[in-house]
C-alpha cells in the first residue's frame, strides 16, 4: 500500500489525467461500485446459507428468483 510521498504522487498524477472536475465523478463512480461488490458478496453469502440449510434439511423447499420452487417434480405442482 502507498505510504505519504508515494500516495501523493499518485494523487497528482490521477488529477493531470483526469483533470480537476472528473475526479470527484472518478470518486463517486469508484463508491457506487464499491458498494455494489459489497451487496453482492453479501447476497451471494446469503444464498450459499440458504443452500447449507436446505442441504441439511431437505423437507425445506427453496424457492426460485422467479418464483418457482426448486427440487420440486412436476407432479407435486
Amino acid at each position: 500500500m502507498p505510504s505519504g510521498p508515494e500516495l501523493f504522487i499518485i494523487l497528482a498524477i490521477v488529477l493531470l489525467i483526469f483533470g480537476g472536475s472528473q475526479v470527484p465523478k472518478l470518486a463517486r463512480n469508484l463508491g457506487k461500485a464499491q458498494k455494489e461488490f459489497k451487496d453482492g458478496l453479501a447476497e451471494s453469502e446469503r444464498e450459499a446459507a440458504q443452500q447449507k440449510r436446505a442441504e441439511a434439511d431437505p423437507t425445506v423447499r427453496q424457492s426460485g428468483s422467479d418464483g418457482t420452487e426448486h427440487g420440486t417434480d412436476a407432479r407435486d405442482r
